[in-house]
């Protein structure tokens, strides 16, 4: 077997990673009656509450890169299984907001909170550097996924 270079090591363990970290969000969707790009949808919403962002349903569907039958198709399956809430911009009354329910972010928290906390319990051995290297590294490989047409 031929050596690997360092970097291509390094591409297969964050190959790995995102492997692992799928095949969990597919657990949790099959878990809860969901499917996996409604767990994507609830990510990106979640992202933008982060952000401070308002969350419509064009963006979403933007994000997901659905057409808006299928954005609709996730936003009336979420708002049924009352993990989104969708309400009147108080700024523009025409454009309708959506936000996740407090219960859902629990139901996610009880399954990937174990996942989360051992994660944030491996960065807290790092040292500053080092976790500025992780959030360099990391940054630059997603602006290298998502450049890929």
């Amino acid at each position: 077997m031929s050596e690997q270079s360092p970097e291509m090591e390094i591409v297969h363990l964050l190959r790995k990673v995102t492997v692992e970290f799928g095949l969990r969000q597919a657990e949790f969707a099959s878990r809860h009656g969901m499917h996996p790009t409604d767990v994507r949808a609830l990510i990106c919403l979640l992202d933008a509450e982060r952000a401070g962002a308002d969350a419509t349903a064009g963006w979403l569907g933007a994000q997901l890169g659905l057409n808006s039958a299928g954005t609709t198709a996730v936003i009336d399956r979420l708002e049924r299984l009352g993990h989104l809430t969708r309400t009147r911009d108080p700024r523009d009354r025409r454009r309708v907001l959506m936000t996740v329910d407090p219960r859902a972010v629990e139901l996610g928290r009880s399954f990937f909170g174990p996942l989360i906390d051992n994660t944030v319990a491996v960065l807290r051995d790092f040292d500053e550097s080092e976790t500025a290297a992780v959030r360099r590294f990391l940054s630059v490989a997603h602006r290298a996924v998502t450049a890929i047409p």
